[in-house]
């Protein structure tokens, strides 16, 4: 690197006269820069390190030379190129081609290693020659043409079949994991491969009180006992749920231990660190995939407090990254497969939540490091094609997209705000608490014996949830179920705990379409709000050992499960209040007698957001991710509300979410844009030069001098000589000699040229990297009465 700057150095030092002179002449050149070195034609909003038609690749680590070419500069070994190919670079009419660092292959570049990151300059840059080259093949056949359109096409068909691929995978987990759930209970006679929903949806025999029982439907007492009353037949049932659980839970984490350890956990921590150009091979494989799919399905029906939502974006990822192999142009080029992973991961947030404006947003806030606009457009194309797959299987049978979809009709009042706000503190309070005993939980399971072990501690955890979760209906059923109780708002048709309340004389009298008027609670309602209580506890206990294990978890259902409690426990709250408070400043105006004010499911709602947020650190996705569960608008403004006190508070405790925590756990090399550094080691404390270079010499902003600052000797010195030349008027030019630099000059370093008006700022960089990451840093020297600039642009 030293001995290309030196180079380049005798260059400038021998033609910059006459380089200046030339710019005024060339319109191809401008004064004070480099871009006029390549052919116009060349100019491309890719990221390239070109100079005079040459691609210098800087990223190796290696002893090797910068890629040179006819019309560059010279070779490393110090050989001169001829006159004649200086001359057509500089004026511009150089090679149009990019040299191709695969066709002059370099020691420590090609193939990338595992655990190493991606040249994201070669790579884009590997794949804009390819593009040119098939744009000027296009035009001299019509065969070429074809393949043209085709290579232009094939963006879009890969994105169609991420989608198809995806959505199916999710419709068959969706429906595999309520089947094996409802194993757990019972089974349907008439077939055993159908739920209890659907054993029961032809049966003539069911009531109003007991829907989901029907005669086609027993459960495991009944097949053994004969009876489903009684202390024995509960016991049964008891026993047979914590075998059911055991087995899933045995199942899955055999399963992944044994074909494939990268299925285990969430996977967005490892899908952020790939999209940021880290290699972790084998981590969207086939075998990948297959476990991850299988073991999904049984770690959510074992009744782990997890969730199939996060897993789905790492389901969706594998897809893309399997399929990227039918493409060429995806196959051989990184940095274009990581534009495809994330399209995948805002269609694995599609089909989790039925939300595809929801999952592109997710994608772009949260997961994606790079993500241009046309990735926007296909990342949106893919969702779409996800979600209309994933309606069109309908794995509910309600023509919805998840379980826990609802409509709210009465509207939120201006009062309602601080409650809103409090559930977003309280969102926030259990997020940065979860984020901090998770992380100590995993760090301890990492350095003691208990990391030995992971198939007894899943089997322990798994135990442990059956056998405190079968007592309580709220922590039995899943966690999409009960996020969907939860949200439920109570109608006259509803036969829920959570609709316990006294019955009014008329119903007739104040019922408002199909919900009814604020009523006084019953006594099942006050029976479940005490079962509530209990689960909320026990859900923010186990949440915390549970995710991290080595089977497939997923922490959005959890936490919108913990936030959906604690709101539906406030919004009761908050509805007895009014009710028999009616005369109160707060109420009056609004809420009369006879009138729905409330919406306790609304307060679920918001309070699931809440969490969620708090322990992701998301918010516009969201709040767009909520507002298509809910297909209401009128609720944006409470959810907006909650989402940012949510993450203002558990940011003053910390910055990081759960997923960037755990990155930094595992010690993935991924930098968090995000992350503020209070470090103060310095370049040199970390940086080696090579064998046969000096020591390295650090340059501070200010407080050094031209010759502390100078590379080799007289290089600033050269540089000032045609400054002073090129600014001095003619005649001043021709009756004296320009002025000298002495090295005791003073030299500071800025981001900004040297305001003094009396100076011409010399514009023209050292090296023109074209980097998307770009920055200019100016040398200021201060010599006798004269100011002027240096500009180095990395």
């Amino acid at each position: 690197m030293s001995q290309f700057w030196r180079s380049l150095y005798r260059k400038y030092a021998a033609d910059s006269f006459e380089g200046f002179a030339g710019g005024m002449e060339n319109p191809g050149y401008r004064t004070g820069s480099f871009d006029g070195l390549h052919h116009p034609s060349d100019d491309d909003d890719d990221e390239m390190v070109d100079i005079a038609g040459a691609t210098l690749d800087f990223t190796s680590t290696d002893d090797v030379p910068p890629l040179s070419s006819a019309g560059g500069f010279e070779e490393y070994s110090g050989a001169s190129s001829s006159s004649s190919s200086r001359a057509a670079g500089m004026n511009g009419t150089g090679p149009s081609k990019l040299v191709d660092p695969l066709e002059d292959p370099l020691p420590g570049v090609g193939t990338y290693e595992d655990f190493n990151t991606i040249d994201w300059v070669r790579e884009k840059s590997k794949d804009r020659d390819r593009h040119r080259e098939i744009t000027n093949k296009s035009k001299q056949s019509t065969v070429a043409l074809l393949h043209s359109i085709s290579d232009a096409f094939s963006g879009w068909l890969l994105m169609l079949l991420v989608g198809l691929m995806s959505g199916a995978l999710a419709g068959g987990i969706d429906i595999a994991a309520h089947w094996l759930t409802d194993m757990k209970g019972g089974v349907c006679l008439v077939g055993f491969w159908f739920n209890h929903e659907h054993c029961c949806w032809t049966s003539n025999e069911t009531t109003f009180q007991e829907r989901d029982q029907c005669p086609q439907w027993q459960t495991w007492a009944e097949l053994i006992t004969g009876t489903s009353e009684g202390a024995f037949a509960y016991i049964v049932n008891y026993l047979m749920y914590i075998f059911w659980a055991l087995l899933f839970a045995f199942l899955a984490v055999a399963l992944v231990r044994a074909f494939a350890p990268y299925a285990c956990g969430s996977g967005i921590p490892e899908i952020k660190t790939i999209l940021s150009g880290f290699i972790i091979r084998g981590y969207l494989g086939k075998w990948t995939l297959i476990i991850k799919t299988i073991t999904l399905v049984l770690a959510v029906s074992s009744g782990l407090s997890l969730g199939k939502e996060g897993p789905l974006v790492h389901v969706a990822c594998c897809c893309a990254n399997i399929l990227c192999h039918l493409f060429t142009k995806y196959r051989k080029n990184e940095a274009k497969r990581r534009e495809v992973l994330s399209a995948a991961a805002a269609v694995g947030v599609s089909v989790a939540f039925g939300a595809p404006i929801g999952g592109v947003l997710f994608s772009l806030e949260e997961v994606s490091y790079y993500f241009p606009l046309k990735t926007l457009w296909r990342s949106f194309f893919a969702a779409l094609v996800a979600a209309f797959t994933l309606r069109s299987i309908n794995p509910f049978g309600n023509s919805r997209l998840v379980l826990f979809y609802v409509e709210f009709h009465a509207p939120w009042h201006l009062v309602e705000l601080a409650p809103f706000v409090l559930l977003g503190i309280f969102g926030g309070l259990w997020g940065a608490l979860f984020i901090r005993a998770n992380i100590a939980w995993c760090r301890r399971r990492k350095t003691t014996r208990l990391g030995h072990y992971p198939v007894i501690e899943v089997l322990v955890v798994a135990a442990l949830t059956a056998v405190v979760a079968f007592p309580n209906s709220y922590t039995r059923m899943s966690g999409a179920e009960l996020i969907s109780e939860l949200f439920n708002d109570c109608s006259l048709l509803d036969s829920s705990q959570l609709c316990g309340y006294k019955q009014p004389t008329n119903v007739s009298e104040t019922a408002v379409g199909n919900s009814l008027a604020d009523r006084p609670a019953g006594p099942g309602l006050y029976t479940a709000l005490w079962q509530l209580s209990l689960a909320l506890l026990f859900k923010m206990m186990i949440t915390v050992i549970t995710f991290g294990m080595k089977v497939p978890s997923g922490l959005f259902i959890p936490s919108m499960a913990v936030g959906a409690i604690a709101g539906r426990l406030l919004g009761v709250g908050m509805e007895q209040l009014a009710y028999y408070n009616r005369d109160w400043f707060l109420f009056k105006g609004w809420c009369s007698a006879g009138a729905d004010c409330i919406t306790p499911g609304l307060y679920a709602m918001v309070g699931a957001a809440a969490c969620l947020g708090g322990v992701t650190r998301m918010t516009v996705s969201l709040v767009v991710i909520m507002f298509e569960l809910t297909g209401g608008l009128e609720y944006i403004v409470p959810l907006m509300a909650a989402t940012m006190t949510s993450k203002w508070v558990a940011d003053a405790f910390g910055r990081e979410g759960i997923y960037e925590a755990h990155i930094r756990l595992n010690g993935y090399p991924f930098l968090e844009p995000k992350e503020e550094f209070d470090h103060s080691s310095l370049a040199v404390d970390v940086m080696r030069p090579r064998r046969s270079d000096p020591a390295l010499a650090v340059l501070t902003q200010e407080g050094m001098t031209v010759g502390e600052v100078e590379i080799t000797p007289g290089s600033v010195r050269k540089a000032w000589s045609v400054r002073l030349r090129w600014c001095l008027p003619s005649t001043l030019r021709l009756r004296q000699r320009t002025p000298p630099l002495p090295s005791d000059s003073e030299a500071s370093w800025t981001s900004a040229p040297s305001p003094s008006p009396t100076t011409r700022p010399w514009t023209s960089p050292w090296i023109s990297s074209g980097s998307w990451d770009s920055a200019s840093v100016w040398l200021h020297i201060t010599g006798g009465c004269w100011e002027s600039s240096l500009k180095r642009t990395y």
